[in-house]
């Protein structure tokens, strides 16, 4: 089992930054692929940014690319996603999520986090 829990959210305006953090316990080692989600109000939840254990892979959504950077800390067994340039519409419940399988990091990881809230006001 990997225990994920998220930290960071907040209220920024429009144009500000954010910087998310996932802290993974449990059986986390360095195998396990990570990735963060987002869930807007009325909207299904839909993939942001993915790193592979190694940290040499990242891959995004379209919509946040040059926005938002994907990393991650072995040593802490914690992954970061920084958040610049911020709009309305990337308001949501942001989720962490890990996998052993890098693929399913794009829509279905086994491993959750519980969100953390974002909120951009115009």
């Amino acid at each position: 089992q990997v225990q994920l829990v998220e930290s960071g959210g907040g209220l920024v305006q429009a144009g500000g930054s954010l910087r998310l953090s996932c802290a993974a316990s449990g059986r986390t080692g360095s195998s396990y692929h990570m990735g963060w989600f987002r869930q807007a109000p009325g909207k299904e939840r839909e993939f942001v940014a993915r790193i592979s254990w190694s940290g040499s892979s990242t891959d995004y959504a379209d919509s946040v690319k040059g926005r938002f950077t994907i990393s991650r800390d072995g040593a802490k067994n914690t992954m970061y996603l920084q958040l610049i340039s911020l709009k309305p519409e990337d308001t949501a419940v942001y989720y962490c999520a890990a996998d052993s399988v890098y693929g399913r990091l794009l829509n279905t990881p086994r491993y959750w986090g519980q969100g953390t809230q974002v909120t951009v006001s115009s």
